[in-house]
């Protein structure tokens, strides 16, 4: 309750009227960077939901110096922050500007009311650093970009995606890019080729291993607890389950892993050869040597030159000034963010005909989830199914982007989802941009699009169909603990996790995953004007790359965001330079008041063990008696078993547990 206090607080202060300042007040408030846009600017620039109007209380926000000027100062570093900027910087001189990248690199930023200060806990949105790119590109006197990066984690699709749009913005040399790492691994080195100069700080360390895929498998765990894994899938490929039903992967996905490795493996290798200058052969080799300090790396050829930061900014700087780019502003940066979190003021939207973009994130799941917050992780059809059904009757999005980074969901889910997006084609062009992984249900929402977008890493088909039921009684006797049953109808206890399906029980539910993997192959055929045949000679469970994909048809581009968007706008006819409307946007205090119980359960949950108790046990031992090296495998085990629990009495699941190639 304090921080909200707080923030009304400073909501009411931001209210005040203009009033006279003092002489250094003056002078700091008109200090503003040419370079930076005003207040002023951002509130008349397009979104007609933030104009005037006598019914917001806080419209005249956005005018008013006073507000300007403290939220100006709430922006300055304290006496013990690093300078944002050098002394010698003016935008109107030659200049570089220093970009701080570290964290892992998504999508959408989760938003957690129970740490509201916190923001979105160090991630990086994969749009948010394209259109710094963009906007940097546009400064007359910028002649590089200073890289900074720490501790980065992403996927090889988002870092060939990134990596283009480094390469974009070098424009043919017109302008350079000075990287400095403190530790890199195969995507961020990967990234970081295409620097024309890369240095890493003394004694750091880069990881150059080479991709791999490595599937946990269960089911010895589950044998010794005496839980059985009774699923069932259709599709050879289709290989969910294998963690819990196998004691190793199957042929198939052995196959498909090392299809996804090696694509993974040549674009590394293709990259850093191109980035670095150097022959295919030589980077091989840097891989199977795998491990480099810093200053061996300098030795071998992989970096430029080994120095601490300071140092290596002064000297890449020189004459020139200097200044930190913000990739997201605080909420207190921008008055109208605090109108709008007030539910003041509509949310960001152009008042022309424009392109939709909406993030379809994480796991597809039935209902409304968490809501308009909860749309951060997951992808709920009673949440998204409003919206796109919103989009299509409105006249002012001439297209959208549905932008999908999931692995898969529930089979009904994810038909309502297809649905939407059928009614949405109707009216508009939607065109599909898939990030790390769009498979399974994933690719099931995208197959109806008019066009669809992959990197050439991308994780995605999976056509398939995987259901079951973990098996606990056996594992509770042994506890002591029994159950009874009293029943009408023979197979009562179908999805009961006492005992086991009967052959009969085994048919019935086989034949009803038939159909539905018969309904995801008919949407699939019809979405890509493919054969019925031809769409289940590719399908059957298997995933491909977005290389082979594009290769079978199931995608028509490769290419990351920016492309997709770029072709949804000239689907949609819209205009250049008209923004984007954007969902989910950004959280008001409506959603959070909406959500807080429930994220508060949702929360308690993820505190509590969620496994049974048989298992739960035998989970905090293997913890507590392993190492610190082993404690990241043991909490993937865990977080399996939790998925796994949390699958128990899903009529149908389709999800692929295979997650993109690091």
């Amino acid at each position: 309750m304090r921080k909200f206090s707080l923030a009304l607080a400073a909501s009411c202060l931001l209210c005040l009227p203009a009033c006279d300042s003092s002489p250094n007040d003056k002078d700091r408030a008109s200090k503003d960077d040419k370079d930076d846009k005003d207040d002023k600017d951002r509130a008349s620039k397009d979104e007609d939901s933030d104009k005037d109007d006598d019914s917001n209380p806080l419209a005249g926000l956005a005018n008013n110096p006073l507000a300007a000027m403290f939220t100006k100062k709430l922006d300055e570093p304290g006496p013990y922050d690093p300078p944002k900027q050098s002394p010698n910087y003016a935008a109107d001189q030659p200049h570089l500007r220093v970009l701080n990248l570290s964290g892992s690199v998504g999508e959408v930023e989760s938003f957690d009311p129970l740490a509201f200060a916190g923001g979105g806990g160090g991630s990086l949105r994969t749009r948010a650093l394209l259109d710094k790119l963009g906007e940097l590109a546009a400064e007359p006197q910028l002649e590089g970009l200073v890289l900074r990066v720490g501790d980065l984690s992403l996927d090889m699709a988002r870092g060939v995606e990134l990596r283009a749009a480094l390469t974009e913005f070098k424009a043919e040399g017109a302008r350079k890019l000075h990287c400095h790492a403190e530790s890199l691994n195969n995507t961020s080195y990967f990234l970081l080729s295409v620097c024309d100069e890369l240095a890493m700080v003394p004694v750091g360390t880069l990881m150059l291993p080479g991709p791999a895929a490595t599937p946990i498998h269960l089911k010895g765990l589950l044998d010794k607890l005496e839980v059985q894994a009774d699923f069932l899938h259709v599709g050879a490929f289709k290989g969910a389950a294998e963690p819990l039903t196998r004691d190793a992967p199957s042929p198939e996905m052995l196959e498909t892993l090392g299809a996804l490795v090696d694509q993974a493996y040549a674009t590394m290798v293709s990259g850093i050869a191109q980035g670095r200058g150097k022959p295919e052969a030589e980077v091989t080799g840097w891989i199977d040597q795998s491990l480099f300090t810093s200053e061996a790396a300098a030795e071998r050829g992989l970096i430029d030159s080994v120095e601490a930061w300071e140092p290596f900014l002064t000297r890449v700087t020189g004459e020139r000034g200097w200044k930190n780019v913000t990739l997201t502003d605080k909420p207190w940066s921008d008055p109208l963010a605090l109108q709008r979190f007030l539910g003041m003021a509509g949310p960001k939207r152009p008042s022309e005909p424009h392109v939709a973009l909406v993030y379809a994130v994480g796991n597809i799941i039935d209902g409304k989830g968490g809501g308009a917050i909860g749309a951060t992780t997951e992808i709920a059809s009673g949440q998204l199914v409003p919206v796109l059904d919103r989009l299509a009757a409105d006249d002012k999005v001439a297209a959208v982007v549905l932008r999908i980074d999931s692995g898969g969901g529930s089979a009904q889910a994810s038909e309502q989802i297809w649905h939407a997006v059928e009614r949405l084609k109707a009216t508009k062009p939607v065109v599909v941009s898939m990030a790390g992984v769009a498979a399974s249900g994933g690719y099931y929402i995208a197959a109806g699009a008019d066009q669809i977008f992959a990197d050439t890493d991308t994780v995605t088909g999976s056509i398939g169909v995987v259901g079951g039921k973990l098996v606990l009684g056996k594992a509770l006797e042994s506890f002591g603990i029994k159950s009874f049953a009293v029943t009408k109808g023979e197979h009562a206890l179908l999805w009961s996790p006492m005992q086991a399906w009967t052959p009969d029980e085994r048919e019935i539910v086989y034949a009803m995953m038939e159909q539905t993997y018969e309904v995801f192959v008919q949407r699939v055929a019809a979405g890509r004007n493919m054969d019925r045949d031809a769409v289940h000679e590719i399908a059957q469970g298997r995933v491909w790359t977005g290389v082979a994909a594009k290769e079978r048809g199931l995608v028509d581009e490769l290419g990351g965001l920016e492309q997709a968007l770029a072709a949804a706008a000239k689907l949609g006819k819209v205009e250049p330079d008209v923004g984007l409307e954007v969902y989910p946007g950004e959280p008001t205090i409506k959603d959070i008041l909406g959500s807080f119980e429930q994220l508060v359960a949702v929360q308690a949950g993820a505190r509590a063990d969620s496994l049974p108790i048989g298992i739960g046990m035998v989970i905090d031992e293997l913890a507590a008696s392993v190492g610190p090296e082993g404690r990241p495998w043991i909490e993937a085990v865990r977080a399996s078993l939790r998925t796994t629990v949390a699958l128990q009495g899903s009529t149908v699941w389709a999800v692929e547990w295979t997650q993109s190639v690091r």
